[in-house]
């Protein structure tokens, strides 16, 4: 097939159909003109015009694909390259081990079981080196100033939430993390997920959409360990990026002297246990932290391999010279480029155009999706000297490849260490929350349609097509809702200058039915959006509200149906027909829609008609249930201010008519 026959029409008016409406313009615009007969020298120019716009809109319609990419780059749309998915690894010393900590290096890689459509493994390295500790998480108890609440099965369970402070979070409460043994002087990190972050139940606040670095915490905790003197004394905090515990993130402490810390059980445990604890000094929390996991010996990963001392070839000193990696697609920022042009290997600096680079500036231009370099033309950046005694004068020091869709993977995945790291039980590394935000290479479909978008928004986010269509940019999200007005806090009222955006990521719902954000896209959406929004905005992104609908209908179907089928295909048809993704009234059984409205109604008669599927003589009776809730038959039923459906376990019967 032809490629142009891939594109739709870009205009399917005919001849015929512009000067038509040409003549219909002319008594609103030229009331004096009545003449409009083929005989007049004003329908002739019309005429002449519309033979002429014909041609052109059949040309355009031929337009070939390295035209749409001229045309695309001319207004600086250019292929997002593939974006590679994130998560936090956790890791265990092996049993036995002597020393008190293990240092797992950066970039240590680990794969799932699974490979990519290609056979190959999906590969994730570590971004930082970890301080590994052998003293392990036994306890985490919660007090409220009153007494002692266990939260430890919580701990385990990463689909419960604990409140670490208990109910109050005032100040003097505290939460307390016993562990097995005496953590040494050294750095060590503790992460925590939160359940606004992390989804939970797709009820959470949602996110504020500014620099964490410049977030005021909610509260003073004071860091503190048990000590020989059986007196809590101070630990040294290094960095929170939590906020206090209020988002996700990693404190970072320095750990005492391991002979100071005095074994000892305390509140609702028995066995001794060497104890830290988080005190609440001051707090001003609207509500209290509400978590999903606290785990050590964490670190963050992102789907990735990196690339050491590649020779990609040698300079020629011609104009524009280009060179390519070897490996595709190079993540963002991660190439380190260096050349020798006869007085060692200098480091050259990337730029995403030549254009603002002067004749003797060391810059390059980087394709990541092709691995393509250029360098300059020696009028708009630097030329590189030919090396005739180097023949391969041009290296990559360093650079990270991968990303794309197959990086987002389930909770407890990752657990196959590539290379073996000492002291590190390879069959103890895991993911405890999946992993999220990576996405495919952008099509030249998709492209098309972000141009038109794009130039509308203009990169900035005022409208609220503006955010949507931005927060789609910005990751693994399939479809986006902004709520002006809406602040996660004061549901129900109007706020000025508060904007919440809603996000779903593109997953597959017949393994998820409720699609919830990771904290990574979150994280993603947030930090586009904020670079884009008013500086009056308050913005806010968090994860859509599911409301599960459960139809129970009894159909009753012709001698010659098959009731098995008709069942199965009636089940199928309400799937399809409420999913968050792909259903709403403009989707069926075979073509997907473009997903249940945030916040539709559900219409009793669009339901019943539904269900008149082949076979189907009458529906006997049908009944609509929203969060178990049954309404009256013929009833229409609200759903609550951008929610969306889900399926719940639908009950079909389907006989065939008595007597």
């Amino acid at each position: 097939m032809p490629l142009q026959d891939h594109y739709p029409a870009i205009d399917d008016r005919t001849f015929d159909d512009l000067v038509a409406e040409a003549k219909t313009r002319i008594p609103r615009y030229t009331p004096e003109w009545t003449d409009h007969n083929d005989n007049d020298v004003g329908i002739a120019f019309i005429e002449l015009f519309a033979w002429l716009a014909e041609m052109q809109i059949y040309r355009m319609a031929q337009v070939p694909k390295l035209n749409y990419l001229k045309f695309l780059e001319l207004i600086g749309i250019e292929l997002t390259p593939a974006i590679a998915s994130t998560g936090r690894l956790s890791f265990a010393l092996t049993a036995g081990t002597t020393a008190d900590h293990v240092i797992v290096p950066a970039r240590t890689q680990v794969t799932p079981d699974d490979t990519d459509d290609a056979g190959r493994p999906i590969v994730f390295e570590t971004d930082r080196a970890l301080i590994a500790l052998k003293a392990q998480l036994a306890v985490l108890q919660a007090y409220d100033g009153v007494g002692y609440r266990d939260f430890t099965t919580s701990n385990d369970d990463t689909l419960a939430t604990l409140t670490p402070f208990g109910s109050r979070a005032a100040k003097g409460d505290a939460m307390l993390l016993g562990f097995d043994g005496p953590i040494p002087p050294v750095d060590f990190a503790l992460t925590v997920w939160v359940e606004d972050d992390t989804g939970g139940n797709g009820a959470a606040p949602g996110r504020a959409c500014v620099d964490p670095a410049a977030l005021v915490p909610a509260a003073d905790l004071s860091w503190e360990y048990f000590s020989q003197s059986r007196e809590w004394r101070p630990l040294d905090l290094l960095q929170d990026t939590t906020g206090a515990l209020t988002r996700s993130g990693e404190v970072q402490l320095k750990g005492p002297a391991a002979s100071d810390m005095l074994a000892s059980s305390l509140g609702n445990t028995t066995e001794d246990r060497y104890w830290v604890r988080a005190r609440i000094a001051s707090a001003t929390y609207e509500r209290p932290p509400a978590i999903l996991a606290l785990r050590t010996n964490t670190v963050a990963v992102t789907q990735a391999e990196t690339i050491e001392f590649e020779t990609v070839g040698a300079s020629d000193g011609i104009v524009a010279q280009t060179l390519t990696l070897r490996r595709t697609p190079v993540l963002a920022g991660t190439l380190a480029l260096e050349l020798d042009e006869g007085g060692g290997f200098e480091p050259w600096e990337e730029r995403p155009d030549l254009i603002g680079s002067g004749p003797d500036d060391p810059h390059y231009v980087l394709n990541r999706s092709t691995g393509t370099i250029q360098f300059g033309d020696g009028v708009h950046g630097r030329i590189p000297v030919a090396n005739p005694r180097n023949t391969s004068n041009v290296r990559a020091r360093t650079y990270r490849v991968g990303g794309g869709g197959k990086g987002n993977l389930g909770p407890n995945t990752l657990k196959s260490l590539r290379r073996g790291v000492t002291g590190i039980d390879g069959d103890a590394v895991t993911n405890p929350f999946p992993t999220g935000a990576g996405q495919d290479e952008e099509t030249l479909d998709e492209a098309r349609d972000r141009a038109a978008l794009a130039l509308r928004s203009r990169d900035r986010a005022v409208t609220a097509e503006d955010f949507e269509y931005l927060a789609t940019t910005a990751g693994n999200v399939a479809r986006a809702k902004t709520l002006p007005l809406s602040h996660p806090e004061f549901p129900g009222i109007d706020v000025p200058g508060v904007v919440t955006v809603i996000v779903v990521p593109d997953v597959d719902t017949a393994q998820n039915p409720k699609p919830t954000p990771s904290d990574a896209t979150l994280a993603n959406v947030c930090a586009c959006l904020n670079a884009r929004r008013l500086v009056t905005t308050e913005l806010y992104v968090r994860a859509p509200t599911y409301q599960e609908v459960a139809i129970d209908a009894t159909l009753v179907v012709s001698d010659e149906a098959d009731l098995a089928e008709v069942k199965n295909t009636a089940l199928a048809t309400l799937s399809a027909y409420f999913d968050p993704l792909v259903g709403g009234e403009d989707g069926t059984l075979d073509s997907p829609g473009s997903g249940w409205p945030f916040g539709g109604d559900i219409f009793y008669s669009l339901v019943f008609r539904r269900l008149l599927l082949a076979g189907v003589k009458r529906i006997e009776s049908l009944m609509i249930r929203l969060d178990g809730t049954e309404y009256p038959p013929c009833s229409d039923v609200a759903l609550s201010p951008g929610a969306l459906l889900c399926n719940g376990p639908h009950a079909i019967e389907v006989r065939y008519e008595l007597g």
